[in-house]
């Protein structure tokens, strides 16, 4: 496993980590996540990624108990949580200073820690101003509840916003930021953020880089009886996946597993050099659900060598880049 600094940070983290969305409590139990996490862990994962939202709260706890299990070492490990999405009520959401305390407390109740390494506003929230947030994560850090704050899926706009907030009030400014990242979700990484990454060093723990099993290539003739878009709370993933829009690219998907075929590399392991030949990449988020999938996918680092500026560029002609 290599190592990457998280944006300006001292932290290192693996260039590849291991998230629990969709699959813990959906797809594994206690038993089937502490196998995935022992395996990602004795392959040199050290993130492990999670959010208040996940299962409701279950994925936390189910993440919880597999650290308690496996007996890890608290300075061995690095692990996520987010908030926006903590219950029904008026003070269970969005970004309040009340709901981000709130959210930290109980998210480390369910894990059974001290102290989050990284704590994300999952979502930017129009309600609450980018200031009251702001001082909230910085009111964490202070108690030593979290070490590094960041956001998800916000634009660059707001998290310059959050940036000029901090320097002005000297407060804590964001380290991260967790967006969409692959093949054919480029935008923000590519174009958005540079300035962020110049000028601030922001770094980025990313998600969804296999576009939601597409870059696979599982998809190209059949669905698959035994994958997550089968689950039913997650019936948005197969609709966009199967939608108008996305049969553009299950074309490319063919083009790209001709050429993975061409230079010796599985199409999984290509889409996940892919992302890792941006270094504003802190780190790939891994959501595997079986420890076949996950061993394939730690094998990457085995066909880095293999993803040259050529090859870069017959993706590009590939995704119309």
């Amino acid at each position: 496993m290599n190592y990457r600094r998280l944006g300006k940070t001292g932290l290192k983290i693996s260039e590849f980590s291991y998230g629990s969305w969709v699959t813990f409590s959906n797809q594994l139990k206690l038993d089937e996540a502490t196998e995935m996490m022992k395996l990602a862990f004795d392959n040199g994962v050290n993130f492990f990624d999670n959010a208040e939202v996940y299962a409701g709260g279950r994925s936390e706890l189910i993440m919880g108990e597999v650290i308690k299990k496996l007996g890890w070492t608290r300075d061995s490990f690095i692990i996520s949580s987010k908030v926006f999405w903590g219950g029904d009520k008026p003070t269970q959401r969005g970004l309040s200073h009340k709901h981000i305390i709130d959210g930290c407390n109980n998210a480390l109740k369910r894990l059974n820690l001290e102290y989050l390494d990284l704590y994300f506003c999952h979502r930017p929230d129009p309600d609450t101003p980018i200031e009251e947030s702001v001082r909230a994560m910085h009111t964490l850090i202070m108690q030593g509840k979290i070490c590094y704050w960041g956001t998800s899926e916000w634009s660059a706009s707001e998290i310059k916003k959050a940036y000029q907030i901090a320097d002005e009030l000297n407060l804590t400014p964001p380290s991260m930021e967790q967006p969409e990242y692959n093949m054919f979700h480029r935008k923000k990484m590519e174009e958005d953020f540079i300035p962020l990454f110049q000028e601030k060093g922001l770094g980025t723990t990313i998600w969804s880089p296999l576009a939601s099993g597409v870059l696979t290539g599982k998809y190209m003739e059949k669905i698959p009886s035994d994958t997550r878009i089968g689950i039913g709370n997650f019936k948005f993933i197969k609709d966009r996946i199967f939608s108008e829009e996305y049969k553009p690219r299950h074309e490319m998907v063919k083009e790209l597993s001709k050429l993975s075929e061409e230079i010796g590399i599985p199409l999984v392991n290509m889409a996940l050099c892919w992302c890792l030949k941006n270094t504003n990449v802190s780190t790939v988020i891994l959501g595997a659900s079986k420890q076949e999938q996950l061993k394939q996918n730690l094998k990457t680092i085995n066909y880095q060598k293999l993803i040259d500026e050529s090859v870069m560029q017959q993706i590009n002609l590939i995704i119309n880049v």
